[in-house]
Formats: structure tokens, C-alpha cells, sequence
């Protein structure tokens, strides 16, 4: 098995395993599970999925996370070190114009039904109309922790196209964000002239995420140690959200500036949260019933149930 040999592990990552106290033991952890290519049994997962979850990051140095559909087989790997994706972003989502040959990408395959998934970075080969390949720099599995199952339930005949464009948050989007247990977050970090973007799931119990006009406060969970999320928010403090409505179709991304809460008073105040990070909203695309998907929902994860509330 051919593993990456040097630590896999950027700055920002070290420092946030260095504040956890898991330094040593992710020294010597990443280089056995983060490979540089798709081993077997993730080649054959792709194909199964009608989705996946992509970060980008555009020429303003903007992070997006966005959902991408197709039928099942669209994404697949024709060899180890590289997976094809046979969609595109929609007119009107904002990580379309970010898509370019040898760009950094992220790609999270999750099959919400089955709380498996895979993490993905790096970076575009091929490039078309149709689609796009990647060429794997990382990849590994991921814990079905803090994820609710939600099987595929229906397909519109039509994704709208529409994309409403602002600086802040409306109403609606505000509840939006209240009503969710589930969204996913695109991060970056620049190191020695190399991009790498990451694009991670997040879930907890409904309005797990605290919204206080344009802030937003995310309680951070015990994870798999990895810090790759807060790794990159140390490092480059900008992020993007993708918030869907399962029911509808409706996508919320927002970008913005983020900062972290290790401890404190603040971090105390949501039972379950080991630290906490804020992002205050810069930009806001609404794009509603933009997926053709919907999803039902069957259960929440017993490990999100076992979070608190904000008071």
C-alpha cells in the first residue's frame, strides 16, 4: 500500500492537534490512514452515489461548497489516482466561474442513507462541458459520526436556475439556518505555493448553529482528531456553507470570515462542544429548488441527540 510518507499534516493542522494534546499520536496516525490515491474500496463507493459535496475557490480567493447530482456512476475512478466527474456546477452557483485546469479542489462522497463517506482533495485535470477529472493528492475515510439518515426520496423533472445575490442574511435565510441539522463547510490553506481545499460535513441536533444576525456560532464536536476544518480556519480564516432544504431543493451558500473559540465561558454554554468558531457572513447566494434530489427524513444520529442546545 502506497501511503504518504511525510507527514500529511499542514501547520494549522498541527497546531489545532497540538491544543487538543494529540500531536504525537496524529503524527503518527496520519501517515498510516491519508493515502494518495483512491484505494479499491472507495473506487467502488463512488459510483454508487446520485451526489456529492465540492469545494472550490474562486479567483477572489472565496471558498464555496456546493452539491453536485448525476445518476449513479458520474463519479468514478478510472485509475487510483484519479476520480471522473461527469457534472457541473448549475448556471447561477457560484463555484461555477471558480472551476479552472489545476485548480485546488475538495470532494466529500457521502451517502446520507448509509452514513458512509470519503474525503477527497486535490486538483483538476480534464475539464469540459460534461465535467471534470481530479487528480488525487489526498484521501481517506471518515466516521459516520454526527450524520442523519436521509435516503433519496424523489427527483424533480426541473432544478430552478434562479440565484439571489446579497451581503447578509434575510429572514428567510436566518431560519433556514435555525431549522438545519446538517451543512457542509469549504476551507483553504495556502502552504509553500500550493492550495489545498477541504470540504467537511457538519451535524447536530436542530439549530445546532447559533444565529446572531450576520454571526454565526458552530460548536465543534469530537471528531476524528484530524482538524482539518479548524486546521485551515487557523490558518486562512475563510470559509464557505452549503445549508440545502432537504424538502425542497433549496441551496443557501454563504462565505465569510471565521474565528475560533478554543475555550472559555462561550464554549461551556453548548453541553457536548469541545470549542467553538464564529463566521460573520459576507456573502450570500439563495438559490431555491436548485437541486433536482429530495430527501426524506428517517433518524438522526444518535451522536448528535447526545449534543446539547444553545440556551
Amino acid at each position: 500500500m502506497n501511503l504518504i510518507e511525510q507527514s500529511p499534516w499542514h501547520a494549522g493542522e498541527r497546531q489545532m492537534q497540538e491544543s487538543a494534546g494529540v500531536a504525537e499520536r496524529m503524527a503518527v496516525v496520519g501517515p498510516k490512514v491519508i493515502r494518495d490515491h483512491l484505494p479499491e474500496q472507495h473506487r467502488d463507493f463512488y459510483p454508487l452515489l446520485p451526489y456529492l459535496v465540492f469545494g472550490v475557490v474562486d479567483v477572489q480567493g472565496i471558498p464555496w461548497a456546493t452539491l453536485l447530482e448525476g445518476a449513479p456512476g458520474f463519479a468514478h475512478s478510472p485509475d487510483p489516482q484519479t476520480l471522473q466527474v461527469d457534472s457541473m456546477p448549475s448556471k447561477g452557483d457560484p463555484a461555477l466561474p471558480a472551476l479552472l485546469c489545476g485548480g485546488a479542489v475538495g470532494l466529500l462522497g457521502i451517502d446520507l442513507n448509509t452514513r458512509r463517506r470519503n474525503r477527497l482533495n486535490g486538483r483538476l485535470g480534464r475539464l469540459d462541458q460534461e465535467g471534470f477529472s481530479v487528480d488525487v493528492v489526498h484521501t481517506f475515510g471518515n466516521c459516520p459520526k454526527y450524520i442523519q439518515l436521509r435516503p433519496v426520496d424523489a427527483i424533480a423533472r426541473k432544478p430552478g436556475s434562479l440565484a439571489e445575490r446579497s451581503n447578509s442574511l434575510d429572514d428567510a435565510a436566518q431560519a433556514m439556518i435555525r431549522n438545519a441539522d446538517t451543512f457542509f463547510v469549504a476551507s483553504f490553506v495556502d502552504v509553500q505555493g500550493q492550495r489545498s481545499v477541504d470540504v467537511s460535513h457538519r451535524g447536530g441536533n436542530t439549530g445546532f448553529v447559533r444565529v446572531d444576525g450576520n454571526v454565526l456560532t458552530i460548536p465543534d464536536f469530537a471528531g476524528n482528531l484530524f482538524f482539518n476544518t479548524l486546521g485551515n480556519l487557523s490558518a486562512n480564516p475563510v470559509a464557505g456553507l452549503l445549508f440545502i432544504d432537504f424538502d425542497s431543493g433549496d441551496v443557501l451558500q454563504i462565505a465569510g470570515r471565521t474565528s475560533l473559540i478554543l475555550s472559555g465561558p462561550d464554549v461551556a454554554t453548548f453541553e457536548g462542544a469541545q470549542r467553538l468558531w464564529t463566521l460573520t457572513v459576507e456573502h450570500v447566494v439563495r438559490r431555491p429548488a436548485a437541486l433536482a434530489l429530495r430527501w426524506q427524513f428517517a433518524e438522526f444520529s444518535p451522536f448528535s441527540l447526545a449534543m446539547g442546545r444553545w440556551p
